[in-house]
């Protein structure tokens, strides 16, 4: 397996990655961030996993079920077919609240001739350190660890529950389940509950993704990449996570390895205000309430980054005795970004409190909140918006006069005014657009670099950078002004290698990368879409298209070489940038389609 080939599970409480043979290689219970209990995408040998084995000559096809979040893996041999369905339960309780328990469910679906398989079932528990071992009761298999953190995992099924442990051959003649939890069941579940969890749960993604538009083209993807973000959701507290997964390197064997099983308030505001436009309001009222409470008083700065029970401190270390994905150490729980400053979240944030007050403007349950938070952001960015930072990338070394953080801080007082105007709060009118005049002012002044031709890095640097892209997004700049058009053409020479893009070029902390930031590609393609080179933008993005995984996953980096997916999967990022991407792109028609558009317009 080269190409991260899993699909996700999950239940906007935790998550699983499941290979295409079917094994669960990845999952932490009972949260996301919680310790694994199948981790063999980190250690093949100790990580853990759950899977089953057949013969050679069964071969596998893997997809999700028709509008769901609901995975199947199809064992075929000949006559002899089975189906393994996986699943994390989610649906509606009578009382309106979410069946989402931290657990999940495989159900063995038997479709023809005498298919036989073993199971591999090896739970390695709190990150495989220490020793997990392995029970037969009477009602369910457990399986402990009690050295330095006492642990269990439970596992119930209507097969031989020693044939299972022992990995002894089995016949399928009928349907069978599994079902995994972290908590034991009070009453212990048979097939016929297992079956109706499934159906409520199908129900369950039907729905939400009804509620989602159609467009005219790239439906499928815009769907697959809006289920993949409701997955990175967690409901508890409507923090979204950056992925599912820590220490996917973004170079195999190299060090670029991230914990981002974390709330960044950029890349999380970035997905809320896609799925407001989407029009799902619950997972973006609930990231408000998020925010809200994370800002108790007025005048605390936001963090970069928050765990996603609101946890402030993210103390970073790592696990050394597991040996990475592909080998690529460290592994690292944990992430030392959090103390950065990183001044273009003002901006962010402003921008989807604005979005939210467009899109349901009558249904904010918190305006006042949202008033006192605008005045807040404002008032820090008046305060620090001259200040360096670390910038969008996360540089580990020495602030700089980063441009887009300019721009961020000038987009998070813009916003502020409309939110002033769309509340009717008038009396700082006059002050903040001062304000949004001087930054204006001073990014003009300092980051187009002539040499260049472009807006650059940073002020008074040569560098390029892909993330100034979104100067025209955030409404700065004009997507035909001629700076702006010069800026989208330097940057395609300059980063641009065989349709995928640098983030930039500069050396940083590591040296200098040798795969793509997948968003970047995304945000150049939807640059040539804006300055009008619509045809070109069509068949780069068709092209990225096929980069992603069997089932359209995306992670955080493709390799410029051999296009195999590296860095943390599903990566928000990436979907909601595809998401933004394909909207604007499903307006696009062919030559041939305008051709007979003109045609039939004059007869």
């Amino acid at each position: 397996m080269n190409n991260l080939d899993y699909g996700i599970i999950g239940n906007c409480r935790s998550a699983a990655l499941i290979s295409k043979e079917a094994s669960i290689d990845w999952c932490c219970l009972p949260k996301f961030d919680s310790a694994s209990v199948f981790a063999k995408l980190l250690d093949d040998n100790i990580g853990g996993s759950f899977g089953f084995k057949v013969d050679e000559g069964y071969s596998t096809d893997q997809f999700y079920q028709e509008n769901t979040a609901i995975l199947v893996t199809r064992f075929t041999k000949g006559n002899d077919v089975f189906e393994v369905i996986d699943f994390m339960p989610r649906y509606h309780k009578p009382n309106g609240d979410y069946h989402s328990p931290p657990e999940f469910i495989r159900y063995l679906k038997y479709i023809s001739g005498a298919p036989q398989l073993k199971v591999a079932y090896d739970p390695k528990l709190e990150y495989a350190k220490g020793v997990t071992s392995t029970y037969v009761k009477d009602d369910f298999i457990v399986s402990l660890n009690n050295e330095d953190t006492y642990d269990t995992l439970f596992l119930y099924t209507d097969l031989d529950k020693t044939a299972v442990i022992n990995a002894e051959t089995i016949t399928l003649e009928s349907d069978h389940f599994f079902l995994v939890g972290y908590n034991e069941k009070l009453f212990v579940p048979h097939l016929k509950y297992a079956s109706l969890e499934y159906e409520r749960t199908k129900v369950y993604w039907l729905n939400w993704l009804e509620r989602t538009p159609t467009y005219k083209k790239f439906n499928e993807q815009i769907s697959r990449s809006a289920m993949t973000l409701k997955l990175l959701s967690y409901d508890k507290t409507g923090a979204v996570l950056a992925a599912a997964t820590t220490s996917l390197p973004e170079t195999i064997g190299e060090v670029r390895n991230w914990d981002y099983r974390f709330c960044w308030i950029r890349d999380a505001s970035m997905v809320i205000k896609v799925m407001s436009q989407l029009g799902h309001k619950n997972i973006a009222r609930r990231y408000l309430q998020f925010i809200i409470d994370l800002m108790p008083d007025k005048d605390e700065k936001l963090q970069i980054m928050y765990g996603i029970s609101g946890e402030k401190k993210l103390t970073e270390e790592s696990l050394d005795h597991l040996s990475g994905y592909k080998n690529s150490s460290p592994v690292r729980v944990g992430n030392a970004a959090y103390m950065q400053k990183q001044n273009d979240i003002y901006g962010i944030l402003m921008d989807v409190i604005h979005q939210l007050l467009v899109n349901f403007s009558n249904d904010i349950d918190n305006g006042e909140e949202l008033w006192t938070m605008t005045k807040g952001i404002v008032w820090v960015v008046s305060k620090h918006w001259r200040e360096p930072d670390k910038g969008i990338w996360e540089f580990r070394e020495g602030d700089q006069h980063f441009t887009f953080s300019k721009v961020l801080c000038w987009t998070a007082v813009d916003k502020a005014l409309k939110v002033a105007q769309l509340l009717g709060k008038t009396s700082k009118i006059a002050k903040w657009e001062a304000l949004e005049q001087d930054i204006r002012q001073d990014i003009m002044d300092n980051a187009w670099n002539e040499k260049a031709q472009a807006f650059t890095q940073a002020y008074h640097s040569e560098d390029l950078d892909a993330s100034v892209l979104l100067m025209e997004s955030y409404g700065f700049i004009d997507a035909k002004h001629p700076k702006f058009v010069s800026t989208v053409k330097a940057i395609e020479r300059e980063l641009c290698y065989e349709g995928l893009l640098y983030r930039y070029k500069t050396k940083d902390d590591f040296g200098l990368p040798s795969s793509s930031f997948t968003i970047c590609t995304f945000w150049f393609i939807n640059s040539l879409y804006k300055i009008g080179e619509e045809q070109k933008a069509t068949e780069q993005f068709e092209k990225l298209l096929s980069y992603s995984n069997h089932l359209g996953l995306f992670s955080e980096d493709i390799d410029f070489k051999t296009k195999r997916l590296l860095g943390n999967f599903p990566q928000a990022y990436s979907h909601l940038a595809l998401i933004e991407t394909a909207i604007n792109l499903s307006n696009v028609t062919t030559a041939e389609e305008r051709v007979k558009t003109i045609i039939r317009t004059k007869h």
